[in-house]
C-alpha cells in the first residue's frame, strides 16, 4: 500500500484541493467511491489564526469517513501559518498540507500561494515551523516555477525536503501559465527522479482514468491527484480501482444526496442552491440536454424545484457521444485556482 507520512493509503489516486468544490460533502463521496485521500480546499491561515468563523466552517469534516483528514492552508508568514496549523491540528486536521501552487492574485500578492515559488527558504521555514509546532506530517502543493525564466522545482524540492516535507504534489504548469497550454509532465517524471526517496503526486491534465493510468506509468511518481476529471464525476475513484461507470440511476440519486448535504453543509438554503448550480453544470455535463438542463435549473432557486428538476433530467439522462463540444460552457476553472 502507499505510504504517505506515517499513514498507509489504499490506493495512488488523491483528489485534488479545489476552491468551492472540496468541502466536506464532495469530499465524503470522493471518499466511499475510492479515493484515498481528500485534502480541503485552501483555507486561510489568517482566518484560522483570528478565529473568523466563516473560515472555522472550512474545517468541518466527517471522522468516520475522512481518514486521514488533510487541511490545506495559505499564507506567507511562517509564523501565522504555524498558529493555524495548530489550530487545524486542535480542530481534528492529521495532514497539513500547504498551498505553494495558486496563481490568484489575491493569494500571492500576500507572499502566499505560488509566490512561494519565488522564495525557497521562506517556503522550507513554513513548512519546519508547522512541523515542530503540530508534530503533524506536512505536505506541500507546489508549480514547477513563476514563469517559463525560473522553472526552480528541483531547488524547490530540495529546500521542502530539507525541512521535512512529507510529500510534494507538482502541477507542471508555472504560475504565469495559470492553467492554459499543456502540464509537462516530464516535469513529474524529473523531480522523482531527483528524489525517489520522496513521494511525488503528478497533477495536471488529468481527464479520464486512462490519463491517471498514464501519468503514472511514464513519470513514475507514487500518487495522482485528480482535479476537474472528478467535477462531476466522482465515479472516476470507482473506475479507477476496476469499478464501472455511473448508471443515470446512480448518478440522479448522488446527485440528490450531494445537494442535500449540500444544503446541510451551508446552512442557507437560497446560498446553497445557487453555489450548487456549478456542481449541477459539471454532473450534467456530456449528458443530453445538458444545455436545457442548465438553462433550467439556473432559474429555480427553492430546494424542492430544483430536486424535481434533477429527477426528471438525472433519472434517464444517457451520454451524449458529442457533449464534450459544450466543453466551453462548462465553468471548470473557478474550481482550480
Amino acid at each position: 500500500m502507499p505510504q504517505l507520512g506515517p499513514y498507509s493509503l489504499p490506493n495512488p489516486y488523491i483528489l485534488a484541493p479545489m476552491a468551492g468544490v472540496s468541502e466536506m460533502p464532495f469530499r465524503v463521496i470522493a471518499f466511499r467511491l475510492g479515493a484515498a485521500l481528500c485534502p480541503t480546499e485552501l483555507v486561510s491561515s489568517q482566518g484560522l489564526m483570528r478565529a473568523n468563523q466563516r473560515t472555522l466552517k472550512y474545517l468541518r469534516y466527517d471522522a468516520e469517513v475522512e481518514r486521514p483528514y488533510s487541511l490545506q492552508i495559505y499564507g506567507g508568514e511562517p509564523e501565522a501559518m504555524a498558529r493555524a496549523a495548530v489550530v487545524g491540528r486542535e480542530a481534528g486536521a492529521q495532514i497539513i498540507d500547504i498551498n505553494m501552487g495558486c496563481p490568484v492574485k489575491k493569494v500571492t500578492k500576500n507572499g502566499a500561494g505560488s509566490a512561494l515559488l519565488c522564495d525557497p527558504p521562506r517556503a522550507a521555514r513554513i513548512v519546519r515551523e508547522i512541523r515542530e509546532a503540530t508534530g503533524l506530517p506536512v505536505t506541500c502543493k507546489i508549480r514547477s516555477g513563476w514563469d517559463v525564466k525560473s522553472r526552480n522545482y528541483l531547488q524547490m524540492a530540495a529546500a521542502l525536503q530539507e525541512a521535512g516535507c512529507a510529500a510534494l504534489a507538482i502541477h507542471p504548469r508555472t504560475r504565469e501559465q495559470g492553467y492554459s497550454g499543456q502540464a509537462d509532465w516530464s516535469v513529474i517524471a524529473d523531480l522523482k527522479r531527483h528524489f525517489p526517496d520522496m513521494p511525488i503526486i503528478g497533477n495536471g491534465d488529468v481527464k479520464t482514468p486512462e490519463d491517471a493510468r498514464r501519468m503514472r506509468e511514464t513519470t513514475g511518481c507514487d500518487f495522482v491527484m485528480i482535479g476537474r476529471a472528478a467535477l462531476g464525476n466522482p465515479w472516476i475513484f470507482r473506475e479507477l480501482l476496476g469499478g464501472p461507470p455511473a448508471t443515470p440511476q446512480e448518478r440522479c440519486a448522488l446527485v440528490l444526496e450531494h445537494l442535500r448535504a449540500h444544503l446541510d453543509f451551508v446552512g442557507d438554503a437560497l446560498g446553497a442552491v445557487r453555489s450548487f448550480r456549478k456542481q449541477l453544470a459539471w454532473y450534467a455535463h456530456g449528458l443530453f440536454g445538458a444545455a436545457a438542463f442548465r438553462a433550467e435549473v439556473n432559474a429555480l432557486d427553492a430546494p424542492g424545484a430544483v430536486e424535481d428538476c434533477v429527477r426528471r433530467f438525472f433519472a434517464a439522462a444517457d451520454t451524449d457521444a458529442a457533449g464534450t463540444s459544450e466543453e466551453q460552457d462548462v465553468d471548470y476553472r473557478a474550481a482550480l485556482g
